[in-house]
């Protein structure tokens, strides 16, 4: 079920949202100071290809600089892809079949806000 999941997942959202993480990381790794945040946007573009069957899970020792990166992050990329997860999930949540994509395209907000800090983890 999780592979069909992922694959309907893939073409309606997957794609645009990833494409939307790797603008995000290339622009955030031209700059020195900015290459966590580029890391971290590539790894979630992985995520958001193949969201089934994996999860989020915090770090809480991350530390004060992950929660100053996390700041930064949500004022310049962040809160823009967190608006694109909104409006994918609603034509998902139009369709009957797409309504467990839309719910899986608004538990990615979070960490579309604050990835640092965050590790995706497989649900097994």
């Amino acid at each position: 079920m999780r592979t069909i999941l992922n694959v309907i997942w893939l073409v309606f959202a997957g794609i645009w949202l990833a494409l939307g993480y790797a603008l995000a990381g290339v622009i955030c790794c031209i700059l020195i100071v900015t290459i966590p945040f580029g890391i971290a946007s590539f790894r979630i573009a992985a995520y958001a290809l193949w969201p089934f069957g994996r999860t989020v899970v915090r770090d809480p020792d991350a530390g004060v600089f992950s929660l100053i990166g996390n700041i930064i992050w949500c004022v310049v990329a962040g809160i823009w892809l967190a608006i694109g997860h909104v409006i994918t999930s609603i034509p998902l949540f139009i369709s009957i079949i797409g309504i467990p994509m839309g719910i899986a395209n608004l538990k990615l907000i979070p960490v579309s806000l604050l990835p640092l800090g965050a590790r995706i983890v497989d649900n097994d």
